[in-house]
C-alpha cells in the first residue's frame, strides 16, 4: 500500500471543504497537473441513512464531487491559487460503471487538461481496487475566497 503524501489536515489546509462534505481523505501522488487521492467510504456516512437503507450505495453525484475535490487540491496547490477557492463550473460525459459501498476505498485519479485564466478543465476517474466506478470531464473556476 502506498503511503500518503497528504493527510486530511494537509488537504483541509488547501481546500475549504469540511465535515460532513469533505470527500478526500488522503493524497497518494500529486504533481502540478495530476493527482491520485483516496476516499475511505465509511458505513456511518450521513447519506447512507437514505441512499438506500436496505442497500447503501454512495450517490453518484458524491463520487463526482470527490473527483472535483481531488482536482481542487491540484488547482489550489499552485502558488498563484493559494488561499483561493475552486468552484465546480460544469461536468460532461459522466458515466457510472460500478456501485460504491460502505467499506470501499475510492481511488480518485484526476488530470488537469487545460486552464485559461481562472477557468480550468480536468478528466477524472474513480476506482474501487482496479474496477472503474465512474468517469467525468470536470470544469472549474478559481476565484477569491470570501473574506469575513
Amino acid at each position: 500500500m502506498t503511503k500518503p503524501i497528504m493527510d486530511r489536515a494537509d488537504i483541509e489546509a488547501i481546500i475549504p471543504h469540511r465535515e460532513p462534505f469533505i470527500l478526500v481523505d488522503e493524497v497518494l501522488e500529486m504533481d502540478g497537473e495530476h493527482i491520485i487521492a483516496q476516499k475511505h467510504v465509511r458505513a456511518d456516512e450521513y447519506y447512507f441513512k437514505g441512499h438506500f437503507p436496505e442497500m447503501p450505495v454512495m450517490p453518484g453525484v458524491l463520487i463526482v464531487e470527490s473527483m472535483a475535490q481531488a482536482g481542487a487540491v491540484v488547482a489550489l496547490s499552485k502558488p498563484e491559487n493559494k488561499g483561493k477557492i475552486a468552484f465546480f463550473a460544469g461536468i460532461d460525459k459522466v458515466r457510472f460503471k460500478k456501485s460504491v459501498f460502505p467499506g470501499d476505498t475510492l481511488r480518485l485519479e484526476v488530470r488537469m487538461t487545460k486552464q485559461r485564466g481562472p477557468i480550468g478543465f480536468g478528466e477524472g476517474k474513480a476506482f474501487v481496487e482496479d474496477a472503474l466506478c465512474a468517469s467525468a470531464e470536470i470544469m472549474f473556476a478559481v476565484g477569491e475566497a470570501k473574506k469575513e
